[in-house]
């Protein structure tokens, strides 16, 4: 990095600045960017360094509005997010071919469009995860958006499974060789209809009509429609977070039935895809991060690679310049129709050597090319978070 961070955003109207070399960013997210800070509600928004192109809002921005929330800056997959936990394993516990431990892990967690005929069978063993759950189902009556009711079934089987994309689940060890668990997923097709469903209702209020972004359309504060979308958003955020405990507890059973008497710590659970209402400057503001985890002082991060390239547990330093945010993973250099020209099987192969995983056509758009290194992106923010430890990837599950 040549400069130094963080940086204004030229021309841009609200108070914005970047941990990220504007040279660096793609033209159409830095216009991206501007159409954001324009805005009437936005009071100040921050940049993160693994930024690019998003539909509305740019993927890795904090955006601190008044009275005011926009769907799109929150996005489609609501409460999208990482969960980790370190055994008791070490690298000497594990067999030489990781290959039987990844199809363990594949045959308990649905992954891809795949979901559970039912719900998923850990419930039935964990009575935590499973009053959790039936308390989600009882609150799916309440939600607003139009026509929601009818993708109950489908949320209710998906909850608790992986989906696709850049969503994982990676076998890790750090550098006392402790082996951990990570996962990364979302609110699956339910987020995304909750989201779309509020987000065509926002962009037909009169408040947004003039908009030169009509992607970027708001709720306000006080009317029915702002509170609507608030409540459903706030259910996906906790069914996105629910499914990642469900996930996990899955993957530690299928550890559990290959290592006898292995143990797990505390877990680490954090959203990046989110809203939260949170007071700077003696102001109340709805903060959205989109791709981006809150790094207030002392609160446990994870920020990830691309596949295979390792994540980084961290823990916030709570800037209050950065609106105690810090970035949520590698961010993508190119997009996935860009890298599936760009790269082949071989590519894959080549990338994720020592590495098990897939290494198919299906995921050539997921290759760590496609990426900005992670290693760059920790240290452009390195006054917004400290490592605690770096995480290499040794077994990679994929949709």
């Amino acid at each position: 990095m040549n400069i130094k961070l963080p940086v204004t955003l030229p021309g841009a109207k609200a108070d914005t600045l970047m941990w990220a070399d504007p040279m660096d960013v793609e033209f159409d997210a830095l216009d991206q960017l501007r159409r954001i800070s324009a805005l009437p509600w936005t009071q100040m928004l921050r940049v993160m360094p693994d930024v690019h192109l998003g539909k509305g809002a740019t993927v890795g921005s904090v955006i601190a509005m008044r009275d005011a929330v926009a769907p799109n800056a929150v996005g489609v997959d609501i409460g999208c997010g990482m969960i980790a936990v370190q055994s008791s394993l070490t690298l000497d516990d594990l067999p030489d071919s990781l290959h039987p431990l990844r199809m363990a892990i594949e045959a308990a967690v649905p992954v891809g469009f795949q979901g559970y005929d039912g719900t998923a069978p850990v419930l039935k063993r964990d009575r935590g995860l499973s009053a959790s759950f039936k308390a989600l189902i009882k609150r799916f009556d309440s939600l607003q958006a139009d026509g929601i009711e009818e993708r109950y079934g489908r949320a209710m089987s998906q909850c608790g499974t992986l989906g696709g994309g850049n969503h994982f689940i990676e076998l890790c060890c750090d550098s006392d060789s402790r082996i951990w668990v990570t996962l990364h997923s979302g609110s699956r097709n339910i987020g995304k209809e909750i989201a779309e469903r509020h987000s065509s209702v926002a962009k037909g209020l009169d408040h947004n009509k003039a908009l030169p972004d009509r992607d970027l359309a708001v709720f306000l504060a006080g009317t029915p429609q702002m509170d609507a979308y608030r409540h459903d958003l706030y259910w996906a955020q906790d069914y996105a977070a629910l499914s990642r405990q469900i996930m996990l507890a899955a993957v530690m059973a299928a550890l559990r039935e290959q290592f006898a008497g292995v143990t797990f710590s505390q877990q680490i659970n954090c959203h990046h895809n989110y809203v939260a209402e949170e007071v700077y400057d003696d102001v109340r503001l709805f903060v959205t991060r989109k791709g981006a985890i809150r790094a207030g002082a002392g609160d446990m991060g994870l920020i990830p690679g691309s596949m295979g390239t390792g994540s980084y547990v961290v823990r916030g330093l709570g800037s209050q310049q950065s609106l105690n945010s810090a970035s949520h993973g590698a961010g993508r250099r190119m997009s996935r129709a860009e890298a599936k020209r760009r790269f082949t099987t071989d590519d894959l192969a080549q990338q994720t050597a020592g590495i098990e995983c897939r290494k198919d056509a299906g995921v050539v758009d997921e290759i760590p090319g496609a990426y900005k290194d992670i290693d760059d992106v920790i240290a452009a923010q390195t006054d917004l978070v400290e490592v605690v430890t770096r995480l290499k990837t040794l077994a990679c599950i994929k949709g």
